[in-house]
């Protein structure tokens, strides 16, 4: 891969350190660019960890292969296009990262190995890293996952990251012409999975939730807080899309069966009614972390996280996982 550019400091020292044969001074120059790397690969298979253990296996796959970096291309360009074939790799030998019918009339598939990204782990610089909001909320995440491997990360390469055809055919061993036409049928794809959702990845985008986000989120907590049920019911839309990861079933749905269903499961019952909750966020998402306290304990204990697409004052999509056992997370276990 060649990019008509003179060789920069970045490179001349990732050099000079794949010369030396030394790993710590490798991982020194590397490891700046483990949080968009790790993002790239989360885009890519929709599972924290999993792009955890692929980020580490690019570094690893930079080591064994830089002896074949001659600085012709950014350090930068390389490493995406290792962590890239990794996840392709990876998605290769995996028979269960796909995307399954939910068993439900007319509630499409899932993406049953899908988890929230903490927002504390993405790269500091946001435009600088090219991640936008829209390509790390978790609609887009599931929608992704929609595409075959190779088209997955063509669509990527090209429409988030904004590489050139030419870039990305030779990052993937195609032609151009195929890349074209990947990416055509990838975004048939995208805009039948997010009907009504802004497609424009590379322009600007707002990063800060809006005082309607921040004012929903508050009320979804209080109304857990005060076994509210009529102001739950109130906060979600009569086609609310509710999914509880990793359980099956993809439920849209009214706003009272939603809350019926949550009754007839236990919840808001005796050993399930009394919480406590806090406002964060997750792949950029306004989200509710809820606390319980069952009884006879003196402590309330981390149980899941509520991540909440919010449109019009409405939560139109609440996308729920549990919470424990993820300290990747950043998430206290009690309160």
């Amino acid at each position: 891969m060649t990019d008509a550019r003179p060789l920069g400091a970045d490179e001349a020292t990732f050099i000079a350190a794949a010369r030396s044969g030394d790993p710590a001074r490798f991982a020194l120059i590397t490891e700046r660019h483990r949080r968009e790397l790790q993002v790239h690969c989360y885009r890519m298979l929709a599972n924290y960890e999993d792009a955890q253990d692929m980020t580490q296996e690019t570094f690893l796959r930079a080591w064994n292969k830089r002896e074949t970096f001659k600085g012709h291309a950014a350090l930068r360009t390389w490493l995406y296009r290792i962590a890239t074939n990794v996840c392709l790799d990876f998605l290769e030998k995996r028979d269960d990262r796909t995307p399954v019918p939910s068993g439900l009339p007319d509630a499409g598939s899932e993406v049953l190995y899908l988890q929230p990204y903490p927002d504390r782990m993405l790269p500091e610089d946001p435009q600088e890293s090219v991640v936008a909001r829209e390509t790390i909320e978790l609609a887009f995440i599931v929608a992704v996952q929609h595409l075959p491997p190779r088209q997955r990360a063509v669509f990527v390469l090209r429409d988030v990251l904004g590489w050139p055809a030419s870039k990305v055919a030779e990052a993937l061993e195609l032609t151009v012409a195929s890349v074209t036409s990947a990416l055509q049928r990838a975004r048939v794809t995208m805009r039948e999975q997010l009907p009504g959702r802004r497609l424009d990845w590379r322009s600007p985008a707002a990063h800060e939730l809006s005082d309607d986000e921040r004012g929903v989120v508050k009320s979804y907590i209080d109304a857990h807080e005060r076994n509210d049920l009529d102001g739950l019911m109130s906060l979600l839309r009569d086609d609310l899309r509710f999914v509880m990861l990793p359980e099956r079933g993809t439920l849209v749905t009214t706003a009272k069966d939603a809350v019926d269903g949550w009754v007839s499961g236990g919840l808001f019952q005796r050993g399930y009614d009394d919480w406590r909750g806090i406002a964060t966020m997750v792949n950029r998402t306004p989200a509710a972390v809820l606390y319980l306290r069952a009884p006879g304990d003196p402590e309330y204990r981390l149980f899941a996280v509520a991540v909440l697409h919010i449109v019009d004052g409405k939560i139109a999509e609440l996308t729920g996982f549990d919470a424990t056992g993820k300290p990747w997370l950043g998430l206290a276990t009690t309160l």
